[in-house]
Order: C-alpha cells, then structure tokens, then sequence
C-alpha cells in the first residue's frame, strides 16, 4: 500500500512540473481576457524512475540450499539480495531457493520438470544455478579405492549433455531472464590429498561449463574455484569441512553479485559510481 501511495504521489508531482510553464496570453478579439494553460511535455521519466522489484530464482544442489549456513536463511542469497537491494533500480530482491541438498545433474534435470519450478522459473529476471558437485563426488565414492584421471575424463561427456538439457529447459521456460552457471569448487584437499588431479578435474569441468553457456543469450558462468584455493582465511564449514561457511557464502555473493553488475546494471551500479567517485 505505501509503495502504491508513494508512486501516485511522483506520478501527481510529474504531472505539476510538466505543467510548470503555463502561461497567461493576450486577450481575445472581444477584448476580453481568457486563459489558457500552454503544455509543454518535460523530458520522459528514466526508466530507473520508478525502481522495479526483481525475482531471482536458484537452482541445484547444496550450494544453493545453504549447507553450512549457521543462518539457515539460504547460503549466498542472503548476502546478494543485500547488494542487490541497495541498487537504485531494486525496490525489492525476492529470493526463490530450489536447492536440495546431493542432487547431480540427472536429478536437477527430473526435478525442472515439477510445475512449483517452472511457474518459479517462468516469472523470474534472474536464474542461478548450482550444480556439477556431486557429478563428481558419485565418481569419488563410486572408486574411491582406485580414482583414475580417466574415470573423470569418461563422465565429462555424460555431465555435458546434461548440463546442456538443463540450460535448454530453463531457457525454454524463460527466454529472457538472465541465467548464471556457478562453477565449481575443490573441497577435497583436505581428505583426499593424495588424489592432487582433482584441481585438474574441477578446472576442466568448469570449462565444460563455459563453453555450455557460451551457446545461450544473457547466460553468464560465475568462477569460484579460485576462492577457495590457496586461500589462508577459513571459508568451509567446520563440520564437514566440504560445504562454505557464512564467510564462504558471502564471497559466492559477491562473486555473482560482480557478474550482474556488469551485465545488468552497468555504469549505473553503486559500486560502479562509487569507483567513479574514487577516480
């Protein structure tokens, strides 16, 4: 209701101001006075004038879901909601979270299929997804007494085809909407330090990735294997040492956050302003 009242309140004092340069002319042939109002139409409204709320839909796995989360208010999309709404252009960042914990590509593809995604889908400007993880830990657990590069290399072909029925469906139900591949991560130095190859895997499964997105409009791939490499600040959750914590989650948001700031908002982002400023 406030939103309402205060969108009639601008739209009555843009209506006064186009109407600011009224004039009173000369009198008719009679010799009478008479008024008239001269309109002249003030420069349109930007289109930013009026901020929209924006509907960011999330898919896949765990990342998604927010394990690890102390919150248990939803992994990243906590933080990128509070960089999105502080935007000019955002009145409001409704988040829709469609994370379930494990699930592989084949299962997020069987779960695309279910009307509360499609419709959640179908309504969105943006879509994120997180998904390719446990593609990787299934080949883990499944040889996990003798993993070999080439039992990676052979799964690659099945994740990519997947991968792909995935994007078709989403952009299927969207055609618009902007859609953001999260990459992978390497969790597993920890536990499996003998097996160093699996930076060599998750790097060329994440290259699988960008090349997917690369055959879609307004589709973006979001790295953040870098961000939990090498790193010296604790970003897993200290449980299960696999999952982000709330400082992990927080730096996937901002990494997506910088993706959308440059293909969505552009120039005219705070943060793009603020480094204006700076200059």
């Amino acid at each position: 209701m406030k939103l309402k009242v205060t969108c009639l309140f601008f739209c009555a004092m843009f209506f006064l101001s186009a109407c600011s340069d009224a004039r009173w002319v000369d009198q008719d042939s009679n010799g009478l006075h008479k008024s008239r109002i001269s309109m002249e139409m003030k420069e349109a409204v930007p289109v930013s004038f009026f901020p929209d709320p924006v509907q960011i839909v999330s898919i896949g796995d765990s990342l998604t879901q927010g394990v690890g989360d102390s919150t248990n208010q939803g992994g990243y999309l906590p933080y990128l909601r509070k960089k999105l709404e502080k935007e000019p252009e955002v009145t409001a960042a409704y988040m829709i979270n469609h994370g379930k914990r494990g699930n592989r590509t084949d299962q997020l593809l069987t779960r695309l299929d279910g009307e509360k995604m499609k419709e959640d889908i179908q309504n969105a400007e943006c879509i994120i997804i997180t998904i390719g993880g446990n593609d990787v830990i299934k080949i883990v657990r499944d040889h996990i007494s003798n993993l070999t590069m080439d039992q990676f290399t052979q799964a690659k072909t099945g994740y990519k085809e997947r991968l792909i029925k995935i994007m078709d469906k989403v952009r299927l139900y969207n055609q618009d909407a902007d859609i953001y591949l999260v990459g992978l991560y390497n969790p597993f130095s920890n536990w499996l330090s003998n097996f160093r190859e699996l930076d060599t895997i998750m790097y060329e499964w994440d290259g699988i990735s960008r090349e997917v997105v690369t055959n879609y409009s307004n589709a973006y791939f979001i790295e953040i294997g870098d961000i939990f490499k090498n790193t010296q600040e604790d970003l897993l959750f200290d449980e299960d040492l696999f999952h982000p914590n709330d400082r992990g989650y927080e730096m996937i948001a901002s990494r997506i956050y910088g993706t959308m700031e440059s293909n969505r908002f552009g120039e005219n982002s705070l943060e793009a302003s603020a480094k204006k400023d700076e200059e």
